[in-house]
């Protein structure tokens, strides 16, 4: 596999393409925005196409990392779309946070012509993925799964099969999920600390190498107590994959109290005007209700 496109050039896409230029793959990238592409082509070794069809004529494999269902299909579907330009046998790779229901949709329009179709959301925000240490969460085949692989490899730090199409999908609600609880628990925490009249950082370093330890508290604690919000996944998209989850659920039977309640914070950070704020600034909450 030499001749890869990535679609969507977002804080994403753009890096995790240009880990596969940096790699020795011809890559073709597309995005919305013509200009962003001719950026990227600035930076790396590789050629930007105006279609998604176009970027994915001759490719062995196509990736994509858009916003959410919709705009997976703007770019799958129609004469422009990537269906229209992969050859049988090509492989279609779907970066994006997106439904399980979407998921499976496409495996069956990709089964019509013969491509091989996988769900694969990834984990671990920019730096993730300006680093190449995304974790992969894979619904597929399993032998497609394997032949993708060493190529996913060159901006992921571990690629986890799942199951079936649709499995990478809920692998990462459950992601999200986990998330929305830890970082209300480390801002609940952030804020005990401040009324207790405790020395953030002594707590922080002796809770931390306990029980309490988290990616979380080590990577965030220090900006939210200086009130810093600007390090990548934004509010409105938590909130955006939270909604998949709590849709999910209503579908599986499963019970989410406290995603449900985390989600509606989140929706007073955006009332707050903290729409493209990080995930953590659950704390600004606690901060607005004391004024």
């Amino acid at each position: 596999m030499k001749q890869v496109a990535f679609i969507g050039l977002g804080v994403m896409g753009y890096p995790m393409a240009g880990h596969l230029s940096k790699a020795g793959y011809d890559v073709v990238v597309y995005n919305r925005t013509y200009a962003k592409a001719e950026q990227w082509c600035t930076e790396y070794q590789g050629r930007a196409e105006r279609t998604p069809k176009e970027a994915a004529k001759g490719c062995d494999v196509v990736f994509m990392c858009v916003g959410n269902d919709q705009d997976v299909r703007s770019v799958v579907y129609g004469e422009q779309g990537v269906l229209a330009g992969l050859n049988k046998g090509a492989f279609l790779v779907d970066h994006t946070t997106a439904s399980a229901e979407l998921a499976r949709e496409l495996e069956q329009a990709c089964q019509k012509q013969d491509i091989h179709f996988l769900d694969a959301p990834v984990s671990g925000g920019q730096a993730g993925a300006e680093n190449g240490a995304l974790t992969v969460m894979v619904g597929g085949a399993e032998q497609h799964v394997e032949a993708v692989r060493p190529v996913m490899e060159h901006f992921s730090k571990y690629i986890g099969w799942q199951g079936e199409v649709g499995t990478g999908q809920l692998a990462k609600m459950v992601n999200q999920i986990c998330i929305a609880g830890v970082v209300q628990g480390l801002a609940e925490g952030m804020q005990f600390i401040e009324k207790s009249g405790l020395d953030a950082e002594r707590v922080i370093q002796a809770i931390s190498q306990g029980a309490a330890g988290s990616w979380q508290m080590e990577n965030r604690w220090k900006t939210m107590s200086e009130g810093e919000y600007d390090f990548g996944f934004a509010v409105d998209w938590m909130r955006k994959d939270l909604g998949l989850a709590l849709s999910e659920a209503n579908n599986n039977g499963a019970r989410l109290p406290l995603t449900a309640l985390v989600d509606q914070f989140y929706g007073d950070v955006q009332a707050m005007g903290g729409n493209r704020w990080d995930t953590s600034s659950l704390l600004t909450r606690f901060i607005q209700r004391d004024k």
